[in-house]
């Protein structure tokens, strides 16, 4: 296998140098002391999948000798062996730089809910990062890495791809175990890669995913798996009613989106998704949301004081549901399972924004609960059904990267990232970031 980086001592220089120059501590909670990190590259083996790659890690993803926030410094540990997902990059060849700030407890799409700071965003800092994968996204964006790894609950790994027009990939639920990772809600948890191209991130999901015995809930490829998309496939788009929620030059943006696919053959119909809308406001209008007390909860109600307000609003307000809500709440998620399913009959996958816009860290302020739910308007839905997802940039629009989302059944992930691929190139959207970034993953060599 060709080796991506040809130099892993100089690719660590370079991202160090990078970290300097652009001067955002509120990305980081760790990193890592360079002469380590430049010890373990030299070290580096050819050959491996990864080999030299630099990486981010989220900070509720552990990482062996290196604290565990989840953005909440009174529930510190620090853990001696890794999360599988982290075992299985080093284990290819990736250099892990250190662990990203996020929204606390994984609980937002905002990325301002730390008391690391809001993560701003990598082109406009009045902005939000979006989140709660805040911190790894815009390492990647900002070109300091070569991949980073979050995670999705709710749009955590898609939200913020698309605010910095680089690439989230959200596997299908249980193929990247999650073994490791602080839980948010425990059975719609994923680990999610961020990419600067789609290349790179299929390369790190390949590394990622896969069963693990010690982890009841992760899942492997079955006998009926699709690894690519047919030659002319079938997809889905909303009708208008379901991008109300959309600026005028959102809605001209994502058409764009759905002529390029039309352009490449893809057999393009319109549909009604509010199905899928109404199932996303279940995860935190819902019961369902019970989840987020059961993982957390009996923590933040002994440590209020070190908690974000917003954060223990939400989790501790779950914590007061009764039972027989929750099993109200699954029932009618099963009755949007069947629902939905129908509705993408005869598709190979749905076209959707993945975000309805791009706030200021001012506006999240003054409405932090409205703002957030209307981000996650697109993505909320995804793992409750138990689809997978590729998000990818489509251009931009009121002043800001857009960006799309291939959504598909569980475990046509391979058929979502070829849809994707035609929707950009490599020196489309996603290329545009690889060439602001100090060094270039493919050649090896310094952009």
């Amino acid at each position: 296998m060709t080796r991506l980086v040809e130099n892993p001592v100089e690719r660590v220089r370079a991202a160090y140098r990078r970290i300097a120059e652009v001067d955002r501590p509120e990305v980081w909670i760790t990193l890592r002391d360079e002469r380590e990190v430049l010890a373990e590259a030299a070290g580096t083996r050819p050959g491996l999948p990864l080999a030299g790659l630099v990486c981010a890690v989220k900070d509720n993803i552990d990482v062996a000798g290196l604290p565990t926030t989840a953005a909440c410094p009174a529930f510190a540990y620090t853990p001696a062996r890794s999360a599988t997902a982290v075992r299985r990059l080093t284990d290819a060849g990736a250099i892990v730089l250190g662990k990203t700030n996020l929204d606390q407890f994984a609980t937002g799409l905002v990325g301002t809910r730390s008391p690391y700071g809001a993560v701003r965003h990598a082109e406009q800092p009045e902005k939000i990062s979006g989140g709660s994968s805040s911190g790894s996204a815009v390492t990647v964006a900002l070109g300091i890495v070569d991949f980073a790894i979050g995670t999705d609950t709710a749009g955590s790994g898609r939200v913020p791809a698309a605010l910095h027009g680089i690439v989230g990939l959200k596997p299908t639920l249980g193929l990247v175990p999650t073994t490791g990772v602080v839980p948010a809600a425990r059975p719609y948890d994923c680990v999610s890669v961020f990419a600067p191209s789609l290349a790179l991130g299929r390369r790190a999901l390949a590394v990622l995913t896969g069963p693990e015995p010690a982890a009841p809930a992760s899942r492997d490829w079955p006998a009926s798996a699709r690894f690519a998309a047919a030659a002319a496939p079938a997809v889905a788009v909303p009708s208008p009613a379901g991008l109300e929620p959309l600026s005028p030059w959102a809605c001209a943006t994502f058409n764009d989106a759905v002529k390029r696919l039309r352009t490449n053959g893809v057999r393009v119909s319109e549909v009604d998704v509010g199905v899928f809308l109404d199932a996303g406001k279940l995860l935190y209008e819902g019961a369902l949301v019970a989840e987020r007390y059961a993982a957390v909860g009996e923590f933040i109600e002994t440590h209020r004081a070190g908690v974000d307000p917003t954060v223990a609003g939400i989790i501790l307000a779950a914590g007061t549901l009764p039972a027989h809500r929750l099993a109200a709440d699954q029932a009618r998620l099963a009755r949007c399972r069947a629902v939905a399913a129908e509705a993408m009959a005869g598709f190979d996958a749905l076209l959707l924004p993945t975000t309805t816009g791009h706030p200021t860290i001012a506006e999240v302020a003054a409405d932090p609960v409205g703002v957030n739910s209307r981000l996650g308007t697109y993505t909320t839905f995804v793992n409750l059904l138990d689809l997978a997802a590729v998000a990818v940039p489509a251009g931009r629009a009121d002043g800001s990267p857009f960006g799309v989302s291939v959504i598909t059944r569980a475990f046509d992930d391979h058929v979502a990232l070829d849809i994707a691929a035609l929707l950009v190139d490599v020196k489309g959207a996603t290329g545009e970031v690889c060439t602001r970034a100090p060094w270039d993953p493919v050649s090896g060599s310094p952009a």
